[in-house]
């Protein structure tokens, strides 16, 4: 089950109050003064090496929804993150009923077939009794299989509570069947069953490889001595069925914490570097990277010494507070900009567009030739079209212009001429 069977109008009060966080926030700043913080164990996913999950999965094992999307040539899915609000529904719902509203479409191919989650869905240490204020609730219209990344305030404990790490995500999202999570609150949908923190996850088109960044304010970490090496052993397991395959299809990497960052969060530079070093082995790349954790919306290009333009998008602003990009009273950021050039061991960065003053999400358009990122922010009517794109075309791995389709009026066009025509005759 996905959406509510009834669509529901939007609540103005959360069902649990979330009380103030601050006291817990006072003893994890001591903590870290005390550098007694360090990345969480994580269970080992269902899988490994690497753990997968299919779109006909999700499905509950409908393969003719796969066989559609190959048909019309074309999959969509939406995406965002950061959603998990504390001061009350009203921003998510701006988000989810504009995705909602991607569901009206006159061609069947433009229809979203899933949204991911780019972490963060539980503020602020994943507790369970907020699961369906933060997320059941804002998603009971969603008519669609919703996945997730743990981000790093899904993975945080509270050391002023008695709970484990990931414990409500895990029950949420890594489900071993379709059931209703008692953290749904009465609503419907059934929980995910994502094969655990890390997994590959296949839908026609595309190949996402998804990742766990832990539970660190900054920077994100996915290996280290004390979690060990296994998603490194999954990344490179990922990428050399990849290659062994000759997967044409687009392939994207996510994780929560972003690999480039403008504003007040830092670059996770030693987490990129590890996937970089297991990319380069491996000789295969992303088509582009999805990530969260900065509460506002930027896009950068990273170009590789042999051209390759990868597209990194940072979508943190699902719900929770928006974060701006430069202090108050500074001048705004101009796009683009260089943020780092090229150099020896270094690519060239260039940060192309940002939003930090709307909430919103991302609406991903995968083909045989082409995938397409666009930004389309939240609250502003139903207009669909989005504020910023981008489009990698998959064979030469370098942006290019979208090749758009007919979705009616050219063809309503054609008739109305070939009428003219023949009136004039």
């Amino acid at each position: 089950m996905f959406a509510e069977p009834e669509p529901t109008p939007d609540p103005t009060l959360f069902r649990v109050r979330h009380l103030s966080d601050a006291p817990a926030y006072q003893e994890i700043d001591e903590l870290n003064r005390e550098h007694r913080i360090a990345p969480l164990p994580f269970p080992a996913p269902r899988g490994v090496p690497e753990p997968r999950l299919t779109f006909t999965q999700v499905l509950g094992g409908d393969s003719a929804a796969g066989s559609a999307i190959a048909r019309r040539g074309q999959l969509v899915f939406h995406a965002t993150g950061d959603c998990g609000s504390t001061r009350g529904p009203a921003t998510q719902n701006l988000v989810t009923d504009k995705m909602v509203g991607d569901f009206q479409e006159s061609t069947p191919a433009e229809v979203p077939q899933f949204a991911l989650l780019l972490g963060d869905i539980v503020y602020s240490f994943g507790e369970a009794q907020y699961y369906y204020d933060q997320f059941y609730e804002p998603y009971r219209n969603y008519p669609a299989p919703v996945l997730a990344l743990a981000g790093n305030h899904d993975g945080m404990i509270s050391p002023l509570a008695h709970a484990a790490s990931l414990a409500a995500y895990l029950r949420n999202f890594c489900a071993s069947s379709f059931v209703v999570s008692a953290d749904a609150g009465g609503l419907s949908r059934t929980a995910q069953i994502q094969p655990g923190v890390f997994y590959t996850f296949e839908a026609p088109f595309v190949r996402i490889l998804a990742l766990y960044s832990n539970t660190l304010e900054d920077p994100g970490v996915i290996a280290d001595r004390g979690i060990g090496s296994s998603q490194e052993t999954y990344l490179r397991t990922a990428l050399a069925r990849v290659r062994r395959e000759g997967y044409s299809g687009a392939l994207l990497i996510a994780h929560h914490h972003p690999a480039y960052t403008a504003g007040a969060r830092g670059w996770s530079a030693a987490m990129q570097a590890q996937i970089d070093r297991i990319c380069a082995a491996a000789a295969v790349w992303p088509h582009a990277v999805l990530s969260g954790h900065a509460h506002n919306y930027q896009r950068f290009t990273r170009t590789r010494p042999g051209g390759e333009e990868i597209p990194y998008v940072v979508c943190g602003n699902g719900g929770h507070n928006l974060v701006p990009l430069v202090k108050a009273g500074s001048a705004p950021l101009r796009t683009p900009q260089v943020i780092q050039t090229a150099g020896p061991g270094t690519d060239r960065i260039v940060l192309e567009s940002y939003d930090c003053l709307h909430y919103g999400y991302l609406r991903v358009t995968a083909t045989a030739a082409q995938l397409r990122i666009e930004y389309h922010p939240a609250g502003a009517g139903a207009e669909k079209t989005p504020d910023d794109a981008v489009t990698v075309d998959l064979r030469s791995r370098r942006l290019t212009h979208y090749v758009a389709r007919d979705l009616g009026w050219p063809a309503a066009a054609r008739a109305i001429r070939r009428l003219r025509g023949a009136r004039r005759r």
